[in-house]
């Protein structure tokens, strides 16, 4: 078994769900709320595995090189 981080990010209509650095194609979860959307998420890239193999997962996955942390920072253009 392996980790694999997941970003979740909350809009007005739900959550919305993927694997941070899939670098080719897209594997999307949606959900009403963050379990579901996170449930979602794990769901689609278990049939990505089942459809193309775990090898192909994890080339997709940054290139092999796994994210160690992630960081969401805002900040403040002039425009």
């Amino acid at each position: 078994m392996r980790n694999i981080k997941i970003v979740i990010e909350r809009h007005e209509d739900g959550y919305v769900g993927y694997p941070l650095g899939f670098t080719r194609g897209a594997i999307v979860g949606q959900g009403e709320t963050y379990a579901a959307a996170l449930k979602d998420t794990e769901g689609a890239i278990e049939l990505f595995i089942e459809q193309y193999g775990k090898e192909r997962f994890f080339e997709h996955l940054e290139e092999g090189s796994p994210t160690l942390d992630a960081y969401i920072a805002e900040a403040s253009i002039a425009v």
